[in-house]
């Protein structure tokens, strides 16, 4: 599956995700950066609530401090997945059962240098698990290889205890490093397709 991020679009956002929405991809990935979690900030709800009404599914991704908080706030997108860190929170099973009070699918999500091993008690109740490969916060980095182990040891782990969550990877993916993270079941993909031809970059990602 493929999850459009939509972090790179400076211009003209709302024609641009409008042009998306027609095409060929199962989300749209909605980075929201709280300033203080990461030093980045991105988008006020209110700038891009328009998305609420796009045919494309929402796959919000949360790096804030303040977890319940935005939650609150990014329900009313109407997402069907909503992403949180494990490294934010000392309650990660407390998020998931409050995000799974909306019917929404609850993500957690792990920085480059956390291992999977943090994991172990979580899995069984999650539905989606985020694999940064790349350091959160910022667009356009390149891809960090150890993440294909961490893809491939979720892989594992999913199908020995018989879990259902999907594998997300995020940061660095294009038509190059896909096959690193060919054991992921959704690929986020910023910046190789918002600042090309799109229907040409999300042809050669889905090929």
């Amino acid at each position: 599956m493929l999850s459009v991020s939509i972090l790179g679009i400076k211009e003209n956002i709302e024609e641009n995700i409008k042009k998306l929405d027609k095409m060929d991809i199962d989300f749209f990935h909605i980075d929201i950066m709280d300033g203080v979690f990461v030093s980045n900030k991105t988008w006020d709800y209110d700038q891009i609530e328009f998305i609420k009404t796009a045919n494309v599914k929402k796959d919000v991704h949360l790096m804030v401090e303040d977890v319940k908080k935005y939650i609150d706030e990014y329900v009313n997108l109407n997402p069907d997945i909503i992403t949180f860190h494990y490294e934010a929170t000392s309650d990660a099973i407390e998020l998931i059962n409050y995000i799974h009070k909306f019917s929404i699918k609850a993500g957690i999500s792990i920085k480059p240098d956390t291992p999977v091993s943090v994991l172990n008690d979580i899995l069984k109740y999650v539905d989606v698990v985020l694999v940064m490969s790349v350091e959160p916060g910022a667009g356009g980095q390149s891809y960090i290889e150890n993440s294909t182990n961490k893809i491939n040891d979720l892989k594992k782990i999913r199908s020995l205890n018989n879990y259902s969550y999907l594998i997300e990877v995020d940061g660095g993916i294009n038509d190059i490093t896909k096959r690193y993270a060919k054991n992921a079941d959704i690929f986020v993909v910023g910046s190789f397709i918002t600042k090309g031809n799109y229907e040409e970059q999300i042809r050669k990602i889905q090929e």
